[in-house]
């Protein structure tokens, strides 16, 4: 699968009433990290709460889409959907407390650090050309379990730091429910991106 169009933000109005039948042509890639690339996939959250992550295809095209995982495996079970869609959940607590300067809920912060035991390094001894032991790293496996975790582990960069945290924005728009990090110098991005919201919003 291609990997989706970053830049492409799919206007609410555009985007049919839920439930939707594929969620893939309404993902879009402004979160600035991956962990709220993911919180991005439940759209609308003032409103309809479109869910873009319909299908356990789904799951796998959007990781791959993402870049954190190399191949959409054949099957996903639909067990690893709902427990996507449970971190996702998790981080978007942990989000939105942020942007209010509140305490996270403890049982947020535990659901996303049970992932963080499958974001870890992969040791692994192998014999070499000259059948010699080496240690290394174990090559990735289609695992979407694996992807979760680097993305569980993205999150726990993301909310670990004052400074970190104090990038989490929500997109200022009344239309819009983004998520995104403020990247920007100065700190003091209001629009998930400048072409759509921004401008609509100046308009």
């Amino acid at each position: 699968m291609p990997l989706a169009d970053r830049s492409a933000h799919v206007p609410v109005a555009d985007v049919p009433d839920p439930p939707l039948a594929a969620g893939a042509p309404y993902w879009y890639w402004l979160g600035g990290r991956p962990a709220l690339d993911l919180d991005n996939t439940l759209r609308e959250r003032w409103n309809r709460r479109i869910e873009c992550l319909v299908t356990p295809a789904d799951l796998g095209g959007w990781l791959v889409a993402a870049g954190v995982l190399d191949a959409a495996p054949a099957r996903i079970p639909r067990a690893v959907l709902d427990e996507a869609r449970d971190l996702r959940e998790a981080i978007d607590s942990c989000v939105e407390a942020a942007v209010a300067g509140v305490p996270p809920d403890p049982d947020a912060i535990l659901a996303i650090d049970r992932w963080l035991i499958l974001a870890g390094p992969r040791p692994a001894l192998f014999l070499d050309a000259d059948e010699q032991p080496v240690l290394a790293e174990r090559p990735a496996a289609d695992s979407p379990r694996r992807a979760l975790g680097q993305i569980a582990l993205d999150a726990a960069e993301m909310l670990g730091t004052p400074e970190s945290r104090a990038r989490i924005r929500i997109c200022a728009s009344d239309t819009c429910s983004a998520r995104f990090y403020d990247r920007s110098p100065a700190g003091r991005r209001r629009w998930c991106s400048m072409q759509a919201c921004g401008n609509a919003a100046k308009a």
